[in-house]
């Protein structure tokens, strides 16, 4: 590798281009015709949705959180419902009681 001087292969990279000279480089966008067909056209396609599918990634998560949360809040809604229905069970029971009390109070005199 040729740190100092010019550059004796064909290709460059990005941080050092195989010419310094702006006019002879390469262009960075190369027209279609320029480029050959690749060899199985699918490889670039899966790429893209590859690359669509990691840039959702955060959205999915988010999304999923999201539903666990409400599954969350709905479960604890349910809990306190339950829980208010035997609060209230109970109480009837209680008032049946006090009821069944004073009926047989008021028939005994």
């Amino acid at each position: 590798m040729n740190l100092g001087g010019t550059y004796t292969s064909g290709t460059g990279t990005i941080d050092r281009p195989a010419q310094r000279d702006p006019q002879k480089q390469d262009p960075m966008n190369p027209t279609l015709t320029d480029t050959t067909a690749p060899a199985n056209p699918g490889v670039i396609e899966s790429r893209q949705n590859r690359t669509r599918e990691m840039q959702l990634i955060p959205e999915a998560l988010a999304r999923a959180h999201m539903q666990q949360r409400l599954q969350e809040a709905e479960s604890e809604r349910r809990a306190q419902r339950l829980a208010a229905a035997r609060r209230m069970q109970r109480r009837a029971e209680r008032a049946s009681l006090r009821a069944r009390r004073a009926l047989a109070m008021a028939v005994m005199q």
